[in-house]
């Protein structure tokens, strides 16, 4: 069956219902621009989405040179065909008439377009120059985790081996830095224990800080299918606004901002106390319940409900239906994870799965889920605050390991201190430690905290900056040198999704003018470096995308994230494999931790810990004491209030968030035209009582101010909890008509007034748990708030505003069963 749906209004299409233990039914999205017909179409190829952490896998239609649409993979474990918006639409990004097709250069205080030896000859030079006055320290990388895992281990070898710095991280420490250290914490590494197939499996669902619907919406369709299906899961949210989960949710927790661990606390206090624990699992897999159960004993419902600002029956309520839970899938996300405490709270969702003795069953499992589509490879290969293949930085035997791999020495790979995460290269580049920075398919100018620092950092007269992207954007506007990227479906590579999924993307069509592809800018940059390993060979000895591959599968070879059984004609296929993949293991593994915890053992874990609440590491010494035998750890953590509370001048909490339509700072969603029309400008969302309080209404234009900085934007109300304000973080000022920058107006990107502060463990940024105050600029006087009314920003009052549409540019077809068989 064949139907047409306006994919901007009905964003998550109709519903495919299945019962527990079914498979998914598959269901083909496609959609080609206007015009065009599928016999118009020369081919399609095979890709997955760059535009969230799903992975959904898809064919991309080609016709005379040109990209025209796209479809689901009928045969792909992870969207059974599926695609969501940005899938749908978000490619036309690629044809953007304001792509950058050639390199440039400042001369005279101007960019001006170069070359690319120009370029190369710029950068190559001052890096020699700093190398030889300052050492590697003086030079650093800041990257993405929208690119290729063969990008990533390409620049991982050259910052490492190669220059010898410490200073490389990604954005990910933005969005997932949190979700690795988790894992680390809990079971000793990286990788998440559990699949999406779960979904099909579980009973209840907890989301937690998870605005699934939003965040990876094709994996919301699979869990709506669930709900309209017999034996449908119940599902505990926690989540301070009215997203469509919570709506879905038999319990839903709205709990004051900075309070997750409080709120976690008191749920494994009432599965404790009333004995919905599975004490076998935890007597043969688990260390440290004691101390947990001592940590929660006194954290009742009712001493988090006035933390919370939570029902302490609303708690018990939800904590009876996750202890009675047969098979409890949780899933995590920025929430929590951008949040105060946030590794301590995403911790504790691990304990409470871990008491429960739901972990590597049908339906059991935790996902701490990922913001980007290649957050997972930017981790595994080491383009982050990890070495490649999990390896632990502190431990010598891993450091030769991976110097073997290399063919260099092990004093050639700086392990004497911890890699370098993000936060901290931005500082050292503000007192000027760091005089080259190299920023790839990001923009920090946008997305970074207090961006009034960012731009002053970015202007140092002292710092060289590279930036490297496929648009002239707010960072690249700061830049020295600026390279133009090729993207997706222009370059062939692989990427893993959140649940461990490999999937290879494969060049559709040539990027445009002289851009190139970021593997080969650097590779090229590793030519003009000359860099070497010990016998006089090239550092870098692979020259395209699948030879890259090869080269990572043997630094993967036996380690968690173990590639060696993938092969780029597997992929071609099958579809999507999940890692590990071995010769034990030809299909990929659907989770991990079937029998027992893999890789905590003092000798092979990723990391000796460190204290929830302080950061402090753990020593080699503590942690071969507390489990010698490698098995997951139980962390309690004390709750503390978040450092930055509310007061007479700035009585209202802030966070900050995603929408549906858009992913992070809309260089790519900005310019398709129905996502961009979905949600066109930023605005500002508070609740019912707080607009009367603070004397505004619906659609008026309203200033948002923090110790930081203002942000203007047209009031939505909304079903957020009282006392909080929220704005979509997604929005930059050279994309509008406003002018050069911020100005008196307040701008409109979010993190003009969020706080230079960051999570002890994890070094995650905290971009939900600042203070504000909100003002009246002018009355609405007709004018709407750009806010879309199919998501977590639908009105309080349903007739307050035109429900969002995307007309017929917006039409997609949906084939309900047809296109072919899924893996």
């Amino acid at each position: 069956m064949r139907t047409e749906v306006d994919r901007i209004a009905e964003p998550w299409g109709e519903r495919t219902p299945y019962g527990r233990g079914a498979p998914w039914p598959v269901r083909v999205d496609s959609y080609l621009e206007p015009g065009v017909t599928a016999g118009d179409v020369d081919a399609w190829v095979p890709t997955a989405s760059v535009l969230h952490s799903n992975g959904d896998a898809m064919d991309v239609a080609v016709a005379r040179g040109r990209i025209v649409g796209v479809r689901g993979s009928a045969r792909d474990r992870v969207n059974h065909g599926r695609l969501g918006p940005k899938d749908l639409f978000g490619w036309q990004a690629n044809r953007s008439e304001d792509r950058l097709t050639t390199p440039l250069v400042r001369r005279g205080g101007r960019l001006e377009p170069c070359d690319w030896d120009t370029a190369m000859a710029r950068i190559v030079d001052r890096g020699k120059d700093l190398l030889e006055a300052y050492g590697p320290g003086s030079i650093g990388f800041y990257t993405s985790g929208q690119l290729f895992l063969e990008e990533y281990y390409t620049l991982a070898v050259i910052a490492r081996a190669g220059i010898g710095t410490h200073h490389i991280d990604g954005n990910t420490r933005l969005c997932t830095a949190t979700a690795a250290e988790a894992l680390k914490e809990t079971f000793g590494c990286d990788g998440q224990p559990a699949s999406y197939t779960d979904v099909d499996h579980a009973d209840v669902l907890a989301l937690f800080g998870h605005n699934m619907a939003e965040t990876q919406p094709v994996l919301w369709m699979r869990v709506l299918d669930r709900l309209a299906g017999p034996e449908p899961p119940r599902l505990v949210c926690v989540d301070p606004r009215p997203t469509q989960v919570a709506r879905h949710a038999t319990v839903h927790l709205a709990p004051r901002p900075g309070t997750n661990v409080a709120l976690l606390n008191a749920l494994l206090h009432e599965i404790i106390r009333t004995d919905r624990i599975d004490r076998d699992f935890i007597d043969a897999h688990t260390v440290g319940f004691d101390e947990l159960a001592e940590r929660v004993a006194d954290c009742t419902p009712e001493w988090a409900a006035g933390l919370c600002d939570v029902p302490a029956g609303a708690i018990a309520e939800a904590a009876e239906i996750l202890g009675d839970a047969r098979r409890l899938l949780s899933t995590v996300l920025q929430g929590v994870y951008q949040s105060h405490q946030a590794t301590a709270a995403a911790v504790q969702v691990n304990n409470l799965q871990l008491i429960r003795g739901m972990l590597g069953r049908p339906g059991c499992g935790v996902l701490q889920m990922n913001g980007q589509p290649s957050a997972q490879n930017t981790r595994e290969c080491g383009a982050d605050g990890d070495l490649p293949g999990f390896r632990n930085w502190e431990n010598d035997a891993h450091v030769a390991d991976l110097a073997r791999v290399w063919n260099v020495e092990a004093t050639d790979i700086p392990s004497h201190t911890a890699p370098t995460p993000a936060m901290q290269i931005f500082r050292y580049a503000e007192q000027g430690s760091i005089r080259m920075l190299w920023i790839s398919g990001t923009n920090p100018a946008v997305s970074l905290p207090e961006l009034e620092r960012v731009r002053g950092i970015l202007r140092r007269d002292g710092l060289f900056t590279v930036v490297q992207d496929l648009y002239l954007t707010e960072t690249a506007r700061f830049a020295d040198v600026v390279l133009p990227a090729a993207t997706w479906a222009e370059k062939t590579g692989t990427l893993t999704n959140a649940d461990r999924t490999v999937h290879l993307s494969e060049r559709a069509v040539e990027p445009p003018g002289d851009a190139r592809p970021d593997l080969d800018i650097w590779l090229e940059y590793a030519r003009w470096m000359d860099f070497r390993d010990r016998d006089g060979r090239p550092l870098v000895g692979w020259h395209d995308p699948e030879s890259a591959f090869e080269a990572w599968k043997e630094c993967s070879r036996g380690r968690p994230c173990d590639y060696t059984g993938l092969t780029y004609d597997r992929l071609r296929a099958t579809g999507g494999i999940q890692w590990p993949c071995t010769d034990e293991a030809p299909d990929g593994t659907e989770r991990l931790y079937t029998d027992g915890v893999a890789w905590a053992a003092p000798d092979d874990c990723e990391t000796y810990g460190r204290d929830l609440v302080t950061g402090a590491s753990v020593s080699e010494t503590e942690y071969r004491a507390l489990n010698p035998h490698g098995r997951a750890v139980l962390k309690a953590a004390e709750y503390l209030p978040p450092h930055e509370a509310t007061n007479d001048e700035y009585p209202l909490q802030l966070t900050t968030g995603r929408t549906l339509y858009h992913f992070h700072t809309r260089t790519k969603t900005g310019r398709s035209p129905q996502l961009r029309a979905a949600a066109p400008d930023v605005w500002v969302e508070t609740s019912a009582a707080e607009a009367r309080r603070h004397g505004v209404a619906e659609g008026d234009l309203v200033e948002v101010t923090s110790p930081r900085g203002s942000v203007r934007g047209r009031l939505r109300i909304t079903g957020i909890r009282d006392g909080l304000v929220f704005l979509p973080f997604h929005y930059g000022y050279w994309d509008t008509p406003r002018g050069d920058g911020p100005g008196e107006d307040g701008g409109r990107a979010a993190n003009e007034t969020t706080v230079t502060d960051w999570d002890p463990v994890s070094k995650q940024p905290l971009f939900k748990t600042g203070v504000a105050r909100l003002t009246l600029v002018e009355r609405a006087d007709g004018a709407v708030s750009p806010a879309p009314t199919t998501t977590a920003s639908a009105p309080a009052d349903p007739g307050a505003a035109p429900p969002t549409t995307g007309g017929p540019a917006a039409v997609a077809l949906q084939s309900a069963g047809e296109g072919g068989e899924r893996s």
